[in-house]
């Protein structure tokens, strides 16, 4: 089956008992034996649950994967990812990652004797390099990164992690696996926040990774039900219903996220845009070979710093200031003092996260009345 069907029936399977085409939710915590071990295949909803599976298997499909698993967040997930580590072991990451990854790492994981060092992807020689430390076991990335919507060869990144026999880790969260499947390009692990568009309504928090890897799929299922941090069979269920309608929405984002980008280019009091599919993009030939569209992210710049970004923001209608994305309706997001806060001043600055940029996270609504809106906006900016 192509995409579009698997989102629509993968996971959404009628139920076998009634024949109900919106499969049930298993609220059950634990499950009848009907002896010592004699079970029906589940035991205890932190291990197994039927609604989380449908969920897994739905994931894994989506991502052309084998293996699939769900987790109460997008942090819970990566925290999962980073239990295959060892003290003493190091992770490159690469380019600016999700505030919330590098406070993981950097404020959490380095008590435990995991190092981290960075690396630019974009500069083949300095990052093989890096890969050549002993210690590295492990390299993370983003594609497109947040908030700078970098577009890093994902092919590339992989095979060099692999040629030095380390696990490549994707956060795929931003463009979904209806844009790009990085798994087929050569990557060890994809991660998701499915609180962004792969629920795509706001409504719920959770996190998801998928792998072909056996072996690493066994370890990071054991670690799913050691560490516990499952998502609820409800959020499972509004996530397989949000599935069903990814590939329009992504759709629908993309058009819009494109027309927003080509309006923001245009105006003068506009410094920069950053939006893979925009033909001005450096990423722009790169995107396009591992994309399928542009996604609805996308961050600019505006003259004269914070206090034109306060004067945007404020005179928004349609777009909500508030951070997170992926949702159907619009949001606008100041990244140096709410998504990236947590990076101290110096590192944030080094990574161009200051004070004159915004990130857009364009929404499925009417493309007049969000072009309209950034628009009015601009013209409040003085």
């Amino acid at each position: 089956m192509r995409f579009a069907t698997r989102a629509v029936h993968v996971g959404n399977e009628p139920d076998d008992a009634t024949g109900a085409v919106a499969p049930p939710i298993y609220l059950a915590s634990t499950y009848a034996q009907a002896g010592v071990g004699k079970t029906k295949g589940y035991e205890y909803s932190r291990t197994q649950n039927p609604t989380r599976e449908r969920l897994e298997r739905a994931v894994a499909s989506l991502e052309g994967a084998k293996y699939g698993l769900a987790f109460s967040s997008g942090m819970a997930a990566i925290s999962t990812v980073t239990g295959l580590l060892k003290k003493g072991d190091n992770v490159v990451i690469c380019n600016d990652v999700y505030g919330g990854t590098h406070r993981l790492f950097n404020k959490v994981l380095r008590n435990y004797g995991i190092t981290f060092s960075t690396a630019d992807a974009t500069d083949e020689v300095r990052f093989n390099t890096e890969l050549k430390n002993e210690r590295t076991k492990m390299v993370w990335f983003e594609s497109p990164t947040n908030p700078l919507m970098l577009v890093l060869d994902i092919r590339r990144v992989a095979r060099a992690a692999r040629d030095y026999d380390l696990i490549s880790v994707i956060d795929n969260t931003f463009a979904s696996p209806y844009l790009q499947q990085p798994l087929r390009l050569g990557a060890t692990i994809v991660v998701h926040s499915t609180t962004k568009y792969i629920s795509g309504h706001s409504d719920l928090i959770g996190g998801a990774l998928a792998t072909s890897d056996r072996t690493l799929y066994q370890r990071l299922k054991f670690l799913q039900n050691a560490v516990g941090a499952v998502p609820s069979p409800f959020d499972c269920y509004l996530t397989l219903r949000g599935i069903r309608t990814l590939p329009l929405r992504m759709e629908q984002h993309s058009k819009n996220a494109l027309a927003v980008a080509r309006l923001l280019q245009n105006s003068r009091k506009v410094r920069a845009v950053y939006y893979p599919f925009l033909r001005a993009s450096p990423y722009y030939r790169q995107a396009r070979r591992q994309m399928k569209m542009g996604g609805g992210m996308l961050s600019f710049r505006l003259r004269r710093g914070f206090r034109s970004a306060q004067k945007f923001l404020r005179a928004l209608r349609v777009f909500s200031v508030a951070e997170s994305l992926g949702g159907v309706e619009s949001l606008a997001d100041h990244p140096a003092r709410m998504t990236h806060a947590s990076l101290p001043d110096e590192e944030r600055k080094a990574l161009g996260i200051t004070d004159d940029l915004i990130r857009l996270s364009v929404g499925i609504e009417d493309k007049a009345d969000l072009t309209e809106d950034i628009r009015n906006a601009l013209a409040a900016v003085s």
